[in-house]
């Protein structure tokens, strides 16, 4: 008889997703794999950015896989289903796939606002462990870049000299790459080999430097991300 003093653990309730990809076999291929895990009911998966936002009418979800170019156009479809599915389901995530790391997709994504959205490359869907993640985190409101993408967006503008990078040191960029991959900061001191207390005062004075509000709902390792691309020669004027 099972020991009635050990505690039952509950599994995490199973996802309820609907993947937009316009290639069968990656949709399909996709869909099984989730399922597989038997954390994710693909409850549709469907080939066109119409199709998604239909299917988001129809069901119950939690989040979205889409791929960012769909039909008609094969242009940023999947970013404009994403904004229009969180300004209408709020509650629904939605995690975004390219095939590149591209700085001007991440801007496009994240302009309106960072909660409930993540941005990964194709190649995650190989990494289960990576896509549920995302999958769990956008779900709860929260916000995913893909690592490599990060380090584009890094790369991309840390010799702008007007660029509020210019201002951080090379710890602070340190702490400030993997604060945008998701990693708290007693993961970012062990990662370092340095207290957490030191990496709270790199952190604060990061976000100090890049004039983020303590009391931002944001996401902030995104929105530090963010903060790249409005000073960058690629963001708005």
């Amino acid at each position: 008889m099972p020991d009635r003093n050990t505690p039952e653990t509950t599994a995490p309730e199973r996802l309820r997703i609907v993947i937009a990809e316009d290639h069968y076999l990656v949709r399909e291929g996709t869909r099984r794999l989730l399922e597989d895990t038997g954390e994710v009911d693909v409850v549709a998966a469907v080939g066109t950015a119409g199709e998604l936002l239909d299917a988001v009418e129809r069901f119950r979800l939690d989040a979205v896989i889409a791929d960012i170019r769909m039909p008609p156009d094969h242009h940023t479809e999947g970013i404009t289903a994403a904004h229009s599915i969180r300004a209408r389901h709020p509650d629904i995530g939605v995690v975004v796939l390219s095939q590149h790391a591209n700085e001007q997709y991440a801007f496009a994504l994240f302009q309106r606002g960072t909660d409930g959205l993540a941005y990964l490359l194709k190649e995650r869907i190989g990494e289960l462990d990576q896509l549920l993640r995302a999958l769990r985190e956008v779900s709860a409101g929260r916000s995913v870049i893909d690592p490599r993408i990060v380090e584009v967006l890094v790369g991309s503008h840390i010799r702008t000299t007007d660029s509020p990078l210019a201002q951080l040191t090379r710890r602070e960029l340190d702490v400030l790459r993997q604060m945008a991959q998701g990693m708290n900061n007693r993961t970012i001191a062990e990662s370092l080999s340095l207290s957490e207390s030191t990496i709270e005062k790199h952190v604060n004075s990061t976000f100090a430097k890049l004039c983020l509000a303590e009391e931002s709902q944001l996401h902030r390792r995104v929105t530090a991300v963010l903060t790249y691309l409005r000073h960058g020669p690629t963001g708005p004027a």
